[in-house]
């Protein structure tokens, strides 16, 4: 049964620095992709950044282009996501998700670890 763990949340000021790491289990197959999304109270998920489980492309949503960076390892099944200079609006429950092949959407999903952005 596939485990999508996330850690390393928390509660930080605007323009500081915080990272975190999803830990993933259970699986018997190479991902195709792995990805982290974010979610406020009455607003929809979004997609904040993505990495092949290669590691041979990235994608990253616009606002947080240049402030954000995916990285995993995948020897010890491992995603983070560094964040930089963060702001207020960058609050939000940060979910760790799997996607088993690209013709499909995210299969499986964390349970999500919250970041807050003192302004």
């Amino acid at each position: 049964q596939v485990q999508l763990v996330e850690s390393g949340g928390g509660l930080v000021q605007a323009g500081g620095s915080l990272r975190v790491s999803c830990l993933a289990s259970g699986f018997t197959f190479s991902p195709y992709r792995m990805g982290w999304f974010r979610q406020t109270p009455g607003k929809e998920r979004e997609f904040v950044a993505a990495i092949t489980w290669s590691g041979d492309r990235t994608i990253y949503a616009d606002s947080v282009k240049g402030r954000f960076t995916i990285s995993r390892d995948s020897a010890k099944n491992t995603v983070s996501l560094e964040m930089t200079n963060l702001k207020a609006e960058d609050t939000a429950v940060y979910y760790c998700a799997l996607q088993r092949v690209l013709i499909r959407g995210y299969d499986y999903w964390g349970q999500g670890t919250q970041v807050t952005v003192s302004a």
